[in-house]
């Protein structure tokens, strides 16, 4: 028997901020030499939200040495908690010696003021030369040696945790070999635009993130405190489950919550992306950063701080922006096979011509350093997600909320959308609308549905109880109560068992009696969903129940038209009830479908084409799963967050089509990124090679190939959203 060591530890959680990741290749350094390093597990880096997340046995290495290793690359690292938001706390950078510190602007950090000192000295090397002209080599001599100072430095560094082939190791060489050759000016001039560039990468970066960051700001840091009577002010931050406070008009709304006394209308945008006010009275749900409009509220809160909306919106944006698409992976996987390849090429084209065919050295040697500069994948690795980062932020003001890159890059993809009836393309809260007695009275039969379907979380459940309510019908206690999966529920009320089911289902237990078929057959024609309860097998009643569509469904399927996706209604309600609401919408219909159907369903339409599911999170779970992308409605609850691959906050059909929209127009980002980023290499491999361009326009190739793509995703964050589909 193996005993396990008494002194053996669980390896920590650590979550650390790391200031000064701009790209992918910054995040894949940190990655790799980190991962080197014994001890060290499941490591993930989110260069987005510049997090570093891993497991870490401290016996074998201690954080601190994480830490040193992540300075020596040239980054700043200060731990931080877990993720959350703590109410109106301002966002911060990391400083070098790891201390929080507030957000300065760009033109302040040290990369604008290295490239302004690196500037200044080429500009002053400039002047030299034409002063005295025979001084050309040694004036522009300052400049490449800072620069060459400051990024051999992160390439040594970087070389040593294990990343050879780094931006910083090819700027490097190139630099050394323009001095040595006596090229200095155009050593000079390769320091200054890669610096340039850098700048202008964090510059970018900053602006992607700040969308998200600034969601954190929109909970206020105060809170009104309702104790014996009274409010006071307390920090945001210390509210519990329980408390009650107080919003007036104007302010924010300080925790989630339920309007416990009080009527107002609430505006919601800055949490949902809805424009028009949501009127709100006692027990409707509120979110923490949403603005009191019109009348004071008390509002009990049913979230901590770190579990409010917002907060958990921020997280799930981070996950999502941490799960790479499949795009960025293979274009990794392709970048580290490329990079070594295009540093053997250079390498040859510097040495082959002067050794097999006696070619001058010097241009040859100036031509493979040059030939460097152009093979650097910065911008084909940024490529994918810069815009998958912009179409998430995008998105999340839009109230779409998308679980990664890969989801994000699927849902462009789909050809059909399977929607289901109740809650999604309807309002989910259905009314009874025709109540028939085939034995004794009518509200004795409906007492007993109302005493089975107590407690029930079924919407045609809380329509029978909401009827029972209405009519001042008591509820008799039910016992041995259990439900049949998509056919009926049963209780024992009275001693006797009462079921409550599909007439089909109705139907195999026994005949119904009189013109029963006939009713539920008019009933079912005017898209009304019919029960029949039974009272010991016998039917003794029926009940007939309407879910009106959602204002917005129909524009929403016309959307999905517009865009050449096909649209069907799956649902467990009858063919005719089915055939009703879809021939109103204009959609296929799937009707009568057990859980089971909908799946077989699903996986029918997915071997066709990709398929996503459009349902209510809870009892569409499985084929949420089984589709080729999940979407979840959900008004912003748990569910929505937590179900499937998507989430529509808002609970708009239309939103379908927007989030189809917004995709489409992330992978056509995609696309022009790669063209842009290949393209301009392919141009100046060529012209390298041939000798028509020389040094600084191959950092051009690389870092104005950076800086273009990073501009092209920005234009995302831009987008607008008319009738379901993105437009700039």
């Amino acid at each position: 028997m193996e005993v396990k060591d008494a002194g053996a530890r669980t390896p920590s959680t650590l979550r650390y901020r790391v200031e000064g990741m701009d790209c992918p290749s910054c995040a894949g350094k940190i990655e790799t030499a980190v991962g080197r390093l014994g001890g060290a597990e499941d490591i993930r880096v989110n260069y987005h939200a510049q997090v570093l997340t891993f497991r870490l046995d401290e016996a074998a290495t201690p954080r601190t040495a994480v830490e040193e290793q992540i300075r020596r690359l040239g980054y700043g690292v200060a731990p931080v908690e877990a993720p959350g938001v703590v109410a109106g706390e301002p966002a911060t950078d990391v400083a070098d010696e790891g201390r929080g510190r507030s957000r300065q602007p760009w033109w302040k950090g040290a990369k604008a003021r290295l490239a302004a000192t690196i500037g200044v000295l080429t500009v002053a090397g400039f002047a030299v030369t034409l002063a005295v002209p025979s001084l050309d080599h040694l004036a522009y001599l300052p400049a490449a040696l800072l620069g060459l100072a400051f990024f051999g430095r992160k390439a040594i560094a970087a070389a040593r945790a294990g990343s050879p082939f780094s931006i910083e190791m090819l700027m490097s060489i190139a630099t050394v070999g323009a001095i040595l050759i006596g090229a200095t000016s155009e050593a000079a001039t390769v320091v200054v635009l890669f610096t340039i560039g850098e700048l202008l990468e964090g510059v970018a970066a900053n602006r992607a993130r700040s969308g998200i960051e600034a969601l954190g700001a929109l909970v206020p840091r105060t809170a009104l405190l309702i104790e014996n009577g009274t409010a006071r002010e307390v920090p945001a931050a210390s509210l519990k489950v329980g408390d009650l406070v107080l919003v007036r008009p104007g302010d924010r709304v300080s925790a989630d919550g339920e309007v416990a006394e009080g009527e107002s209308e609430v505006d919601e945008s800055p949490v949902t992306g809805e424009s028009v006010p949501v009127a709100k009275a006692e027990g409707a749900s509120v979110f923490a950063g949403s603005i009191n409009v019109s009348g004071a509220l008390q509002v009990r809160v049913t979230k901590p701080a770190s579990d409010n909306t917002i907060a958990r919106i921020i997280r799930l944006v981070e996950e999502a922006q941490d799960a790479k698409a499949p795009t960025a992976r293979f274009i990794e996987r392709f970048s580290a096979i490329y990079t070594p390849i295009a540093v053997a090429v250079a390498a040859l084209v510097a040495v082959a011509p002067p050794l097999l065919l006696g070619a001058d050295w010097g241009t040859w040697i100036y031509r493979g350093l040059a030939l460097l500069l152009v093979a650097c994948p910065c911008a084909l690795v940024l490529s994918t997600p810069a815009a998958i980062a912009s179409g998430l932020a995008v998105g999340t003001r839009r109230g779409l909320l998308v679980k990664g890159g890969g989801a994000l890059e699927a849902i462009g993809r789909i050809r059909t959308v399977a929607f289901d009836k109740t809650g999604t393309l309807t309002e989910g809260r259905p009314r009874v609308t025709d109540v028939l007695a085939l034995s004794g009275s009518e509200r004795t039969m409906l007492g007993l549905a109302a005493a089975v379907e107590n407690g029930s979380s079924h919407p045609l459940g809380r329509a029978i109880l909401e009827r029972a309510e209405a009519d001042d019908i008591p509820l008799r206690p039910a016992k041995d109560a259990r439900a049949i999966p998509g056919m009926a529920v049963e209780a024992v009320v009275t001693g006797k068992r009462v079921t409550v089911g599909s007439p089909s289902y109705a139907t195999k237990q026994a005949p119904l009696p009189g013109d029963a078929d006939r009713v539920i057959a008019d009933w079912e024609q005017q898209g009304k969903t019919v029960v029949v309860v039974s009272v010991d097998g016998a039917a003794t009643g029926l009940i007939a129940v309407r879910d009106q569509p959602r204002a917005d469904a129909a524009a929403g399927i016309r959307a999905l038209d517009a865009l050449g996706v096909e649209t069907v209604m799956l649902t467990g309600d009858n063919i005719r009830t089915g055939q009703a609401i879809a021939g109103a919408l204009g959609l296929k219909v799937q009707a009568g479908l057990l859980p089971e159907d909908k799946l077989r369903e699903i996986g029918a339409l997915k071997a066709k084409a990709p398929v996503a599911m459009v349902g209510d999170g809870i009892n569409d779970a499985p084929a949420l799963a089984a589709a080729s992308v999940g979407i979840a409605m959900g008004g912003g609850t748990d569910v929505a967050l937590e179900t499937a691959d998507a989430a529509l906050l808002n609970s708009r059909v239309v939103d379908v089509a927007a989030l189809i929209g917004l995709s489409r127009a992330t992978l056509a980002n995609i696309h022009q990124n790669v063209a842009i980023a290949l393209g301009l290499k392919a141009v100046f491999l060529v012209t390298t090679v041939v000798g028509v361009t020389g040094l600084w326009p191959a950092v051009l190739a690389d870092t104005g190939a950076t800086v273009l793509v990073t501009l092209n995703a920005l234009r995302l964050l831009g987008y607008r959203f008319q009738g379901g589909v993105a437009r700039g």
